[in-house]
């Protein structure tokens, strides 16, 4: 029952976008545009709903802020592993998730998918530096399962449903470990293979609380920041050392 209050919220709100939706062959909302993480957050999950004038099949895109990831191949040397050579990757989202109507190759060909970048498949870095293409090949394939294995590139997409012929929502879940900046929602409607309508919605996710003191003390004075934090690990080893030997 403690859900009824949203429900009833969604649907007046999808109610309303219905006759916005004559005017503009698509429009769509986030039940919220500002994710605080604190101390104890355990991830969280926001629903975007919206209508369409005509039906059509929908494409939800969340893109985090981009930005340069190395990636590094371990190798064997004298016995041990190390790290061995390494492609530094520009233009990399921190999170990228996608919720579709219909499977992606049911709704579109492979170059209009990758023309709007939709689909993990389809997705294209720059790199740093003179790079071969199997190489290229190679560690992007590495770095896409980072990627999975740590719940930013989810490798199910999420679903778009469809309240009668116009109006459709999604859930979009978000995994503890989300990187704070500025995100892109993005939603696609496509006829006949082709995009007919498009908007793009901002997402902040930022700190707040303690956790959000603590980053800016140690963005401000790093310096500081370092020699307190190896402080506090002495002492704390020493403490447990102290515990030990008096058990």
């Amino acid at each position: 029952m403690r859900h009824a209050p949203l429900a009833f919220l969604l649907i007046a709100a999808l109610a309303a976008f219905t006759s916005a939706a004559r005017a503009q062959p698509l429009v769509a909302d986030l039940s919220s545009h500002l994710i605080a993480i604190t101390t104890g957050f355990t991830g969280t999950e926001l629903v975007l709903f919206g209508a369409v004038e005509q039906p059509g099949d929908i494409v939800v895109v969340v893109r985090g802020p981009e930005g340069p990831v190395t990636v590094r191949r371990k190798e064997r040397l004298l016995g041990l592993w190390a790290n061995g050579s390494s492609i530094t990757f520009t233009g990399v989202p921190s999170f990228y998730h996608v919720a579709t109507s219909r499977p992606l190759d049911d709704i579109a060909r492979r170059d209009q998918l990758a023309r709007q970048r939709i689909g993990v498949d389809q997705l294209s870095f720059g790199t740093i530096g003179s790079v071969s293409d199997t190489a290229r090949a190679i560690f992007q394939a590495a770095l896409l399962r980072e990627k999975q294995a740590a719940g930013l590139f989810p490798i199910q997409p999420g679903r778009v449903l469809f309240v009668g012929r116009q109006l459709f929502r999604t859930n979009v879940t978000l995994p503890p470990d989300l990187p704070t900046g500025a995100y892109q929602v993005s939603v696609y409607l496509f006829r006949n293979g082709q995009v007919t309508g498009a908007q793009t919605t901002p997402l902040l996710v930022s700190q707040s609380g303690v956790s959000a003191d603590i980053q800016d003390f140690a963005d401000r004075r790093s310096l500081l920041y370092g020699f307190v934090a190896v402080a506090l690990a002495v002492v704390a080893g020493w403490l447990g050392s102290f515990l030990f030997r008096r058990v």
